[in-house]
């Protein structure tokens, strides 16, 4: 047969010039389209050989090669796999648009025989012809198993090929790429390089089924500068792993094994806390290994950090940080899902949004969270160091994931007033509620301390009555997004009314409120007209036994917490007035009630409009508020003291 130029089809031309400038982001993935290759070839010539005996083709030693020649500055990828007919080299490499997208695809989704489906991988597919990325010239030859007569296939990627016989082409195919010159600027290394080679396969290529060998490498010592850059004609070495320990079952792998790898993948230098393997099978098929780290990574909160897990794709790495696969509140697990099909970009960088990846993240998430249930009641000691490092991100989950909320409630432990060390869960909380508690009772702040010494906790403490101390910032808006746990509402201790002597109360206690009342209603009403700007109203208190006076919302108000945090996000929120409640029971209530009946409730007396104001910045520095004015604080301070 003598050569044959070919033209590419107009629209298989445009698509070419489109892969070699503007498909890729990374140059270095041609390297491993071609493996991707080379490896779907030896699947099928497999796959042939077990339903052909006639074949005759050698499976003995089915391997992937790559030599580089330095002084040519060309690399080849080679395989004793299935080979193509000069016939197929035509119709797969000569028609972009056949060979690796659309019609293929197609073919897959109308074989309904799984074996008939599998014969249809290992053609060339669209990623071949990233090699012009960083190649001026590819000269493939080729030969079909079976076949005694090869072909070459050799183009420059503008426009038009040339394809010949080869009588002399061993089974399989070997890819050749006259590189272009090395160009840091534009991201051409060189591909000639032993050291590049094996870092490019360790990164995309290391765990797929077959061997990929080179040349061994020369001890440094050894190396002679006039050689090859340090490859010598040795025995050729394996330089991918071909662990897949997700593809293993559990019994042939050992933890040591596992922890090596999430090592590898988080670069940690720690075991993780937990190893998750997960298979699933049937139409869609997966695979995942995933890790609890043991300890928080110093950017868990930054916003620029790299999350997701690593994608693989029958064991080729498609990606490194793939987000779609675990929602936000999950982005500390770190792991590998290795899927038989996934709807990709031609580029293969980017995922399409489609069911099977909602399927994957939805499986994913329920198994994660069904795994720290069960770390949480069989390793107790175990989960509460990952709630330790990571309970304020599982947190975010309550305001975003409603389907797993009644899980992620489930997994919560929280300070309270029961233990001074031990945390407590929602579901311990109820338990020990008191006959007649209807509500789960909560304080949040800035630490367990300041919470802890609230006035807002004194009626509480008095009581007996357990609080929970939600000191995380996450916490300050998960609060408002769940209403209730196990048919208990929520309620912070800092909102609303409190009156925990409801159903005790008789009729004495009854009249003497109603007493004291009336006695403050003076008082109550100029305190609300002079302290206007900052309350909406002053009440008398239920929940106060020590303090004097004390700042609280309205039931549905937002926290002045949450709103600074808004504030903080950019958001322009108004500013929300309180209610400052006084403590009848206090000395300088009681005084500043009298003194007010004295002067006959005038406004303009100066003496009591300080202290009215000295009651509302005492309420807000007991809280941890900041004053609007500091330095008029101070002077009003030290003007009553020395009165």
């Amino acid at each position: 047969m003598s050569a044959e130029i070919h033209e590419f089809q107009v629209e298989a031309r445009q698509l070419l010039q489109l892969m070699i400038h503007s498909m890729y982001s990374n140059k270095d993935v041609f390297l491993r389209e071609l493996v991707s290759n080379a490896s779907d070839a030896l699947d099928k010539l497999r796959l042939e050989s077990l339903q052909n005996d006639a074949l005759g083709a050698d499976v003995s030693d089915l391997h992937i090669a790559l030599d580089a020649d330095v002084q040519a500055r060309t690399l080849t990828v080679r395989d004793n796999g299935v080979g193509m007919s000069r016939d197929e080299v035509v119709s797969l490499i000569g028609t972009i648009a056949s060979s690796g997208t659309a019609r293929l695809l197609q073919e897959l989704k109308d074989t309904k025989d799984a074996d008939a489906a599998a014969g249809l991988i290992g053609q060339f597919g669209v990623g071949f012809y990233s090699a012009f990325m960083v190649a001026d010239e590819v000269t493939v030859v080729t030969r079909r198993a079976g076949e005694s007569r090869g072909t070459r296939w050799t183009s420059r990627g503008e426009g038009t090929y040339t394809v010949e016989a080869a009588d002399d082409a061993p089974q399989g195919t070997a890819v050749t790429l006259h590189l272009k010159p090395v160009d840091a600027e534009n991201q051409l290394h060189d591909y000639t390089d032993g050291w590049k080679l094996r870092e490019i396969v360790k990164r995309y290529s290391d765990f797929i089924t077959w061997p990929i060998r080179m040349p061994a490498q020369a001890p440094a010592a050894a190396a002679d500068p006039e050689d090859d850059g340090g490859e010598q004609a040795a025995a050729p070495e394996t330089v991918n792993s071909m662990k897949a320990l997700w593809a293993r079952s559990k019994e042939e792998v050992t933890e040591e094994e596992y922890h090596e790898l999430y090592k590898h993948l988080a670069h940690d230098w720690l075991d993780p806390a937990e190893t998750i393997l997960l298979r699933a099978e049937g139409t869609f098929e997966y695979q995942a290994l995933l890790f609890i780290p043991s300890h928080a990574p110093h950017d868990l909160f930054t916003a620029d950090q790299r999350r997701g897990l690593q994608l693989y794709v029958k064991r080729v790495h498609i990606m490194d940080d793939c987000e779609e696969l675990l929602p936000p509140y999950l982005r500390f697990v770190k792991g590998v899902v290795d899927a038989q099909d996934l709807s990709l970009n031609v580029s293969r960088e980017i995922l399409q949004q489609d069911r099977q990846i909602q399927m994957i993240h939805r499986r994913l998430t329920k198994k994660v969270l069904s795994t720290l249930k069960d770390l949480m009641t069989g390793a107790p000691d175990r989960y509460a160091t990952v709630w330790r490092e990571f309970g304020s991100v599982l947190k975010e989950g309550l305001l975003s994931d409603f389907d797993n909320r009644d899980t992620l409630l489930s997994l919560c432990s929280f300070a309270s007033t029961h233990d001074a060390e031990a945390p407590t869960t929602l579901a311990q909380y109820v338990e020990r509620m008191k006959e007649g508690q209807e509500e789960i009772y909560y304080l949040t702040g800035d630490s367990r301390e300041a919470v802890e010494n609230s006035p807002h906790m004194e009626a509480f403490r008095a009581k007996g009555i357990e609080v929970l101390l939600l000191t995380d910032s996450v916490d300050e808006v998960w609060v408002t997004a769940v209403p209730a746990f196990d048919g208990k509402q929520l309620r912070s201790v800092a909102k609303g009314e409190v009156n925990l002597d409801a159903g005790e109360q008789d009729t004495q206690t009854v009249s003497d409120r109603e007493n004291q009342q009336k006695e403050y209603t003076g008082l109550l009403s100029w305190m609300t007209e002079v302290l206007t700007q900052d309350v909406k109203e002053v009440r008398l208190s239920t929940r106060l036994t020590v303090s004097p006076a004390c700042l609280v919302s309205d039931t549905h108000d937002i926290t002045p917490a949450l709103e600074n945090m808004y504030r903080a996000m950019g958001q322009d929120v108004p500013h929300t007035k309180r209610i400052l409640e006084l403590n009848p029971g206090h000395p300088l209530v009681g005084s500043l009630n009298k003194a007010h009946a004295e002067h006959g409730g005038d406004p303009a007396d100066a003496g009591l409009g300080d202290i009215a104001e000295l009651l509302y910045g005492m309420a807000l520095i007991a809280e941890g508020g900041a004053l609007k004015d500091p330095a008029r604080f101070a002077k009003l301070m030290a003007d009553r003291l020395t009165v």
